[in-house]
């Protein structure tokens, strides 16, 4: 019997259990994205008016990139109903090309994947964080980047000149992008922010001026001759001290962005012809990332703040998700450990105006539960919003595949989970084995190989519509005794 059959028979359109990731699931992404929901959503949503952060941790499949797609399409849906309200979404989850730039950036005894994650800080994430977030914000300003649905324009206007030179000091240090040199990219930012830059020729004019004059006095008041003595020139070296003082300034600071901001590929003389459009007073006091400290990062974090609130964004939000997959990571729950324990901070979870959502592997449950009381101390888990595990019951998961045969229904059919077995298997028993599965990964798996093997077993000529207890039975044992087999007995450092 061909699969398609048995589906049209209990109208479906088609498989609703084919796909095993939300990324690329489209019976998810077109309809159960809205609908379909962990019983603990709302405690890791929260309220976007005022962002707050949550650290869950699940098993792989529990849901967690599913938590992360659901969360970027109600803020953006929560962003087309508050216009005044919005909410800035950081998708802090591709680490491959910051952990590659920070292994670049030290020595190569230090370049072992232990080595350098060791290594790691909470200021290498703030960087990381701050790159992604300036970047999206540029790209959204220069209109390089899809106009979200339905949301205003940036209202530029709005922003005073000291928030456009905050703007600006960001994109020097932070704005990465890949479709045009960053010059280029930074001078269009300032032509559109409508930032005057006028000041900064001063010291050029100054150095012009007395190349012109100084020579242009000493040959009317001494004549041929007086362009021969080297004094005359002293004064034009002075007038341009001015200048070398303000570049020497400028491109050492850009040097120690280089050297300090371990994440990302800065070339010094690039942005330290950036820095040269700031006046002295526009960048006198003003922090930047030339140290190893927390400190800037956090004065540097505001500063977008700042930003975001005069463009109409009340808040942000920091979706990390697939901690687990980066290639220097390669599954190692202690390497997982390095990379995200700098982030459990205090400090940093409770930012007014900032909500973090952890989407963490289980595994690292483990070693929250061995830490001591400095850890507990610095982080305060138990102040946000702490999901030690992101458990599904056999209920909820019956729920979520109902959810999903309602999604692939044909037109005027209304498909039921139970009318897929046979009558023999009672809803107590689908919930109890459900329940064993433990999560929609395992119970999408489990649907697709228990219908595959039913059509494939049933003849075309005599087709059998509902599966049969011993099939089902048989199945069920066969997939948790791979479970079992496949699933990890410890945890791997």
């Amino acid at each position: 019997m061909r699969l398609q059959q048995f589906l049209e028979h209990h109208g479906l359109r088609r498989n609703p259990f084919t796909e095993e990731d939300a990324v690329v699931d489209p019976v998810f992404r077109e309809h159960c994205i809205s609908s379909t929901f962990h019983p603990a959503w709302d405690k890791i949503y929260g309220d976007p008016c005022r962002p707050s952060t949550a650290i869950v941790f699940g098993e792989k499949g529990s849901g967690k990139t599913a938590l992360r797609l659901q969360m970027e399409a109600h803020l953006r849906q929560h962003n087309r109903h508050h216009p005044h309200h919005r909410v800035f979404v950081i998708q802090y989850t591709d680490f491959n090309r910051f952990l590659d730039q920070f292994r670049n950036s030290l020595p190569v005894r230090w370049r072992k994947p232990e080595e350098l994650l060791s290594r790691w800080r909470l200021w290498d994430h703030l960087d990381a964080i701050l790159c992604l977030g300036v970047t999206d914000l540029v790209d959204r300003i220069l209109e390089q980047t899809p106009q979200q649905e339905s949301e205003e324009p940036l209202p530029l206007e709005a922003l005073e000149r000291t928030k456009k030179r905050d703007l600006l000091l960001l994109a020097a240090c932070y704005d990465q992008s890949f479709g045009q040199s960053r010059l280029t990219r930074w001078q269009q930012l300032a032509r559109r922010l409508g930032f005057s830059t006028w000041s900064r020729w001063w010291p050029w004019m100054l150095g012009t001026v007395g190349t012109v004059v100084f020579p242009a006095v000493a040959f009317r008041t001494w004549g041929w001759t007086g362009l021969l003595w080297p004094w005359t020139y002293a004064p034009v070296l002075l007038s341009w001290l001015p200048l070398a003082a303000k570049a020497l300034s400028r491109y050492s600071q850009a040097w120690g962005v280089q050297n300090q901001v371990r994440v990302l590929n800065h070339e010094w003389p690039q942005l330290g012809k950036l820095l040269m459009y700031f006046s002295r007073d526009d960048l006198g006091g003003q922090p930047l990332p030339v140290q190893q400290r927390d400190d800037d990062r956090y004065e540097l974090l505001q500063k977008f703040q700042g930003v975001l609130r005069a463009l109409g964004y009340r808040g942000l939000v920091v979706l990390v998700d697939r901690v687990d997959e980066p290639h220097l990571i390669g599954g190692s729950a202690q390497r997982m450990k390095s990379l995200v324990w700098p982030l459990l901070d205090n400090k940093l979870l409770s930012q007014e105006g900032v909500g973090f959502k952890l989407l963490l592997p289980v595994e690292l449950m483990y070693f929250v539960e061995r830490e001591g009381p400095e850890f507990h101390q610095r982080a305060r888990l138990d102040k946000h919003n702490l999901i030690r595990s992101l458990e599904w019951t056999g209920e909820s998961l019956l729920d979520v595949a109902q959810d999903r045969l309602r999604a692939c229904a044909q037109d005027g059919r209304e498909p039921k989970l139970t009318d897929l077995f046979d009558t023999s298997i009672s809803l107590e028993e689908l919930i109890a084995a459900f329940n064993g599965l433990r999560t929609p990964r395992n119970l999408f798996k489990f649907m697709f190989e228990l219908i595959s093997n039913h059509c494939q077993e049933c003849p075309e000529l005599q087709p059998q519509w509902r599966i049969s207890r011993e099939r089902f039975k048989t199945q069920l044992a066969l997939f948790q005794k791979n479970l079992q087999m496949f699933s990890s007995p410890g945890v791997s450092v």
